[in-house]
Formats: structure tokens, sequence, C-alpha cells
């Protein structure tokens, strides 16, 4: 299992090595140690998340009010996925920019993103599975969203796929409009928060 860090600093992806046979195909597709070797720290597993979406289906970008935020390690077992991570620290020097992963079955691979920052993904073939472990439960008070076409993101969504957003997703500000709304998390609140799971871990 290999691990690089992303363009987004505290965001991680990891290629995953598939053993098969006439039989089918085995992957492991999580090692908690590797992880924890990659970011310093086990990553608290509080639940498990499993969505399944049609063809143009863009979910994101979504993110957590830290402390203590909502980190995410995300594998798509089939199908194909764009999965998008963005900087939305305010403070951070890579403030508002963005990297891509593309997950699918044939060739595995993983996605870690560190809390405060931001997911999304779009669907590239029919019923696409998107599994994500993440390190705190579902709270809709804390959890927030920012529009996935906001034009100054300009994030890499393909141009041959008709989006489907929740009306939610819809809704989202855009960046600067969610910074001035001070509904987003900063790179303080965020460096605290992974100086404190250090110290839990270690």
């Amino acid at each position: 299992m290999d691990v690089r860090e992303l363009a987004v600093p505290d965001s991680y992806v990891l290629d995953l090595v598939p053993h098969g046979d006439l039989r089918g195909r085995f992957t492991e597709w999580y090692r908690a140690d590797v992880l924890a070797a990659a970011t310093g720290h086990p990553l608290p597993l509080a639940q498990a998340n499993h969505s399944v979406s049609a063809r143009g289906v863009l979910r994101g970008v979504h993110f957590a009010l830290v402390p203590p935020g909502q980190a995410k390690y995300v594998y798509c077992p089939a199908g194909r996925v764009l999965d998008v991570v963005v900087d939305v620290r305010v403070g951070s020097p890579t403030f508002g920019v963005h990297d891509s992963v593309l997950l699918d079955s044939e060739q595995p691979r993983a996605v870690y993103l560190a809390e405060g920052l931001g997911h999304a993904f779009v669907s590239l073939a029919e019923g696409s599975s998107v599994t994500y472990l993440v390190s705190t439960g579902y709270s809709p008070g804390r959890e927030f969203g920012v529009h996935p076409l906001d034009p100054a993101l300009d994030l890499p969504w393909p141009a041959d796929v008709d989006f489907e957003l929740s009306a939610k997703d819809q809704a989202a500000p855009t960046l600067e409009q969610a910074r001035d709304q001070g509904l987003l998390p900063t790179m303080e609140q965020c460096l605290a928060r992974y100086a404190e799971l250090r110290a839990a871990g270690g």
C-alpha cells in the first residue's frame, strides 16, 4: 500500500494492492497502521457510511465544524467516481486549493482527508458505490457545504456529465460567501485538533 500526500496538505491518496485469481479479487482497503504512520495518529472510527449514486450525481463540497470536525477515509468498491478534496480552512496557505483522485474498482485507491477539509465527488458510472469511514458521527447542526460549482473554486468536474445535486447542495454558498458568513473552520482550530489527536494517539 503506497501513500502520498495530495496538493491539499493533510489529505492523502493510498494506492491499494489487489490480489486476484480465477476466483475473483481480494483487497485490503483499509489499514489502520499504514494510515496512522502517514497522519501521525490513529483514525478515531465513529461511523461507516455507504452511498450508491447514478451517473452524474454530485455530492459536496461538505465539511464539519472544528472541533471536533470529521476526518474521512473514502473508498469506491464498485463503479467510478472523481473524488475531490478542497482546503476550506481560513488562514491556510493553500486556502481554496483542491486536488482530485479517480476512484474505481479496477485500480483501487482510497483517499483520506483530515478534519476541516472539504470533500466532494461525482459519480462517473451508474450505480457507483462509495464507502467511507468517518471520525465523528453525523451531526446536522455542525455540518455545512460550499457549492461544488462555485466558479472561483474551478473544480475539475468533467464536461460530458449532466450533474444532479441535492437541494441542500444547490443552495450552498460559494466559498467566499461561506467565509464571510463565518461558516468555515480556521487553520488555527484545525492545527489544534491535529495536535490533540497526535497527543492522544501517542
